[in-house]
């Protein structure tokens, strides 16, 4: 197993408390760093991050990333996505004699873990919203950003539901769902998970990372260049907290309903709040708190009327 698997092996020893430690094979989920790339018509291209992520699915996570950071706005605008050299150039193996078979290898890993985005002629994006400087690692991915007021940019308050308040036990089922789904967790125990649901509790698409944030970054963008966004009729579970900025992806995207296996911070109950998002938090034992946007969920409490 190597990258392209989303796992690694690697020799540990094992130590117990009570017996004599082993020698053991572990897996562990890969982390390498990720560059995305903008490539414009006359044949220019500019880096606009690094990530550092689990390699798969690069293209739903450029795509994503740029499509939450407000950068696209529908997928025909993109041309191609594809991985590239170090300069953000087409890679191959010419040159092998000159400069010897490591520094190919140096340069296919580095293909590897570029991707450019090239735009069709007559698009024209603004990425000053992304002169913030920022690095995004795989534990923060706001590191950086240069103020809160920025990460509003794009998002819109979203619409009442006029659907039916989802049934709570259809909110109960949903982390064995998404659990039985992570293939690589189930292997390493180290990757978190994004899945994006119907209404009915259907799974739609899982993806998984090492970052919360690629996770969601590659499910929006599988979405958004098969031309399904906004995802008005969906329910996101994510597999750790939820963090302000899973809040404000989630938004971009129009999805209604964010459920957490872990706690929500005071930032995306705030923004969720402002915007009308349902946040719901700590999904799991067959309990959940929700913290905005109540009236999506039906409720459980029985009102006694008062009799003479």
């Amino acid at each position: 197993m190597g990258p392209a698997s989303g796992v690694i092996s690697a020799k540990v020893r094992r130590i117990h408390s009570t017996t004599n430690e082993e020698p053991h094979d572990d897996l562990l989920a890969v982390e390498e760093p990720l560059e995305i790339r903008v490539g414009f018509a006359d044949g220019k291209h500019r880096a606009v991050s690094i990530t550092m992520r689990t390699p798969g699915n690069d293209d739903e996570l450029a795509a994503g990333f740029l499509f939450t950071e407000g950068i696209l706005k529908t997928p025909d605008q993109i041309k191609q996505i594809k991985h590239c050299g170090p300069g953000g150039n087409p890679t191959g193996r010419k040159g092998v004699s000159q400069r010897g078979l490591v520094a190919v290898e140096q340069d296919a890993l580095r293909a590897a873990n570029t991707i450019r985005v090239d735009l069709n002629e007559g698009v024209d994006v603004d990425l000053k919203s992304l002169e913030r400087n920022f690095y995004t690692t795989s534990s923060c991915g706001v590191c950086g950003k240069s103020s809160i007021e920025a990460l509003h940019t794009g998002v819109t308050e979203l619409s009442p539901d006029v659907s039916a308040p989802i049934d709570p036990a259809l909110i109960h089922g949903l982390p064995a769902i998404l659990r039985a789904s992570q293939e690589v967790f189930e292997q390493t125990g180290g990757l978190h998970a994004s899945a994006l649901f119907d209404r009915t509790g259907k799974l739609e698409i899982v993806r998984e990372d090492v970052g919360r944030h690629n996770a969601l970054d590659k499910v929006i963008g599988a979405k958004f260049l098969a031309g399904q966004t906004p995802l008005s009729e969906t329910i996101l579970l994510v597999s750790g907290r939820a963090s302000f900025e899973l809040v404000q992806k989630a938004l971009m995207a129009g999805i209604p309903i964010l459920a957490a296996v872990g706690a929500p911070s005071s930032l995306a109950v705030e923004l969720a709040a402002e915007f009308g998002m349902t946040l719901i938090g700590f999904v799991r034992d067959e309990r959940f708190n929700i913290y905005t946007g109540e009236s999506r969920i039906r409720s459980e409490r029985v009102t006694t009327a008062a009799t003479n």
